[in-house]
């Protein structure tokens, strides 16, 4: 059995900004590369870099958080991961979803790489509903 990697990926970042944390650790693969870097594109983190100790390397993100000081702590990123390595969830390039009315992204892999759902609506190809962020 292999590991979900996305998954916890996610998950990592959800905890660190459920803990307030400034800064998490993800292992680094090629798919979470892709996404962190689409993260990073539409301004949901910060700053990324690339983080190597004794053949192990990881990716160092910078979380961005609200400064509101009158009401009490909010999460920034709501992350739900939707395809899971049990059941693939597909969809052709008009059904992708919208997440809360396009506000939110839809992340895809696609046969072009991993891509929102605005360039895959314009490129006009499906994929593998990988994630929503919002």
């Amino acid at each position: 059995m292999g590991k979900d990697t996305i998954a916890d990926m996610l998950t990592l970042i959800r905890n660190a900004d459920m803990n307030r944390k400034r800064t998490v650790q993800i292992p680094l693969t090629n798919i979470t590369e892709n996404i962190v870097k689409i993260l990073l594109r539409e301004g949901f983190v910060e700053n990324v870099r690339k983080h190597g100790e004794s053949n192990k390397y990881f990716l160092v993100l910078t979380l961005r958080y609200r400064r509101n000081r009158k009401e009490s702590y909010k999460t920034f990123l709501n992350l739900k991961r939707i395809s899971t390595p049990g059941l693939r969830i597909y969809s052709n390039y008009q059904q992708i979803p919208r997440v809360l009315g396009g506000m939110g992204i839809v992340i895809l892999s696609t046969s072009r790489g991993i891509m929102t759902d605005r360039e895959a609506r314009l490129e006009r190809i499906g994929g593998e509903v990988l994630c929503y962020i919002w």
